[in-house]
């Protein structure tokens, strides 16, 4: 009788037309910003499994759980074009501090990339270890990727292939030239990484070794990853003093590989060099109007981060870490160091120096436990409290503590960030790791880039100042690099599409790390979803880790 009287219940709501929900997730009634840089409206976005079935006003069906977002933004998940959250996601999949900004893809690989490594390169990166400490069990970049995967993350990760990294497994650390049968295996490890997933070569041309290659060099590996539909990207050989010649470079190496070339971080270093913003801007629009495709990508602070290499001749640093150190303690080899540490550098880029003063010099992470009472303060009071120069100071450090020693530099305008966060050819990049505020991340110090580059756009510039519209600052962080990159199913709020969601309060998001307490969470991101699951609920971290490897164009086509 029970069997019966379930069966006929079941038959009266078929036929009432009832039937299983639709959808999994409904985001009803957001402000649509779709990544396209259109205008927004009031609507829905329907997800079944990964993907985004349904984006429109009034998305008709049933959903197995409905989300409010009235009064918000609804957008693409966001993509960071320069993430260093190679080991962070190591040591916490979180990634707490992008997703807290809606960051859905970390795009690591500036010159240095997790793979290929050969056994030696393994090594030299484990003694080079910090805070984060972990075995290498991968050896190319693509078992990197599928590691990260496996291991569990919340934001999607692409990469790609560095340039140096290509050049270390050659050539070593070393100033030397490659033979035709040298770069022969460079194009090689290039196109092995392409067909591995990797989004292009990345270059990072301030530091040894990189800034050992010459540019017919970096045109045949840039060549290598056009042919697989791949980006040439590039911290450029000069940011300060010879920005132009170095803009110059980057459009002929695209020029020549047939390519698209994108510019780490647009800055101007160094007061001397903050009026070059208009010249850098004319020849960018010149190379795109004549059809080569030059963007750029950049963090919204004054301030850049690196190490005490960036003020140190590049000559020195030949042969790695223990060679450099080893040059260093030769008594006659320092003073010729410190006398070229104090005049701008011919052939190399001098940071101390473009900062203005050491006080201007703030010294973030050491590798040296006696030397971690020094973070947080600038080079100006630790010379002070040795009794040394700023220059020696730079130079004991950097021995003492068995590393390049990580310091922010304040390099930049004001004006010129401001400027540039309007700019239509312009994406954005934190230069930082996926941290949170606790644990190992602790150890050291860290740049307000890392917790709140992206809520610093969308409130300060946007919201604040005006600089730009949000739509368009949405289409710059989402669908412009994923079309950059050459993915064709993220960036956008449509239908078929992954199902990467950010979804804020235009009227609250805001950065709140400063560089005396750069580990704080930016405000105002309430939901986010990566690949139809979500990892960010009512602003606290949920237990999923959908994370995957996002591959390049490439991808098991590009013939290795």
């Amino acid at each position: 009788m029970r069997l019966r009287r379930i069966a006929s219940i079941l038959a009266i709501a078929l036929s009432l037309g009832a039937a299983p929900p639709a959808y999994d997730v409904l985001v009803r009634g957001g402000t649509i910003y779709d990544g396209s840089g259109g205008a927004p409206y009031r609507g829905d976005v329907a997800i079944r499994g990964d993907r985004i079935v349904a984006v429109g006003r009034g998305v008709r069906g049933a959903a197995k759980r409905t989300i409010d977002a009235r009064g918000l933004a609804v957008a693409p998940g966001f993509i960071n074009m320069l993430s260093w959250s190679n080991e962070s996601l190591i040591a916490d999949g979180r990634g707490q501090s992008d997703i807290r900004q809606g960051v859905t893809l970390e795009v690591m690989g500036e010159g240095d990339s997790m793979g290929p490594w050969t056994p030696i390169l393994k090594a030299y990166a484990i003694r080079q270890q910090s805070d984060i400490k972990y075995p290498i069990s991968w050896t190319t970049l693509g078992e990197y990727l599928a590691f990260l995967e496996k291991r569990g993350i919340a934001p999607n990760v692409a990469s790609f292939v560095g340039a140096t990294t290509v050049r270390e497994n050659v050539l070593g650390f070393d100033d030397i030239d490659p033979t035709p049968a040298q770069l022969d295996a460079m194009r090689r490890l290039v196109r092995q990484a392409m067909n591995e997933g990797a989004v292009g070569v990345g270059s990072s041309l301030i530091y040894a070794p990189a800034s050992y290659a010459e540019t017919p060099e970096l045109i045949a590996l840039a060549t290598e990853s056009a042919k697989c539909g791949g980006m040439y990207i590039s911290h450029m050989r000069s940011e300060g003093d010879r920005l132009v010649e170095a803009v110059d470079e980057l459009i002929e190496i695209a020029r020549k590989s047939g390519g698209p070339a994108e510019i780490y971080h647009l800055k101007q270093a160094g007061a001397s060099n903050w009026g070059k913003l208009p010249v850098v801007i004319a020849r960018v629009e010149a190379a795109r109007a004549a059809g080569i495709r030059i963007t750029a990508d950049m963090y919204t602070y004054t301030a850049g981060a690196t190490g005490l290499d960036a003020s140190m001749p590049t000559w020195v640093q030949a042969g790695g870490y223990d060679k450099w150190a080893e040059r260093l303690r030769d008594p006659a080899i320092r003073v010729r160091v410190i006398a070229e540490m104090k005049r701008p550098g011919k052939d190399w880029e001098n940071l101390r120096l473009a900062a203005g003063s050491a006080d201007r010099v703030l010294l973030l992470g050491f590798k040296n436990p006696k030397l971690k009472p020094l973070t947080g303060k600038t080079l100006a009071q630790v010379a002070a409290m040795r009794g040394t120069t700023p220059e020696d100071t730079i130079v004991d450090l950097v021995i003492e503590d068995g590393s390049r020693v990580g310091t922010a530099y304040f390099l930049m305008s004001e004006a010129n960030v401001a400027r540039q966060t309007a700019i239509p050819w312009v994406a954005f990049g934190s230069d930082a790791e996926a941290a949170s505020p606790e644990g190992v991340f602790l150890l050291s110090s860290t740049h307000p880039r890392a917790y709140g580059n992206v809520a610093r756009l969308l409130g300060r510039y946007v919201r604040d100042q005006h600089t730009t519209t949000l739509a368009d600052a949405v289409q710059r962080l989402s669908s412009f690099p994923a079309t950059n990159l050459g993915i064709r199913d993220r960036g956008l709020l449509k239908p078929g599409n992954f199902a990467d969601l950010a979804i804020f309060d235009p009227a609250t998001i805001a950065d709140r790390a400063t560089f005396a307490k750069p580990q704080q969470f930016a405000v105002g991101m309430r939901d986010v979803f990566v690949n139809g699951q979500q990892v960010l609920r009512d602003g606290a971290m949920t237990a999923a880790r959908p994370g995957r490897a996002v591959r390049g164009p490439g991808w098991k086509r590009c013939p290795s």
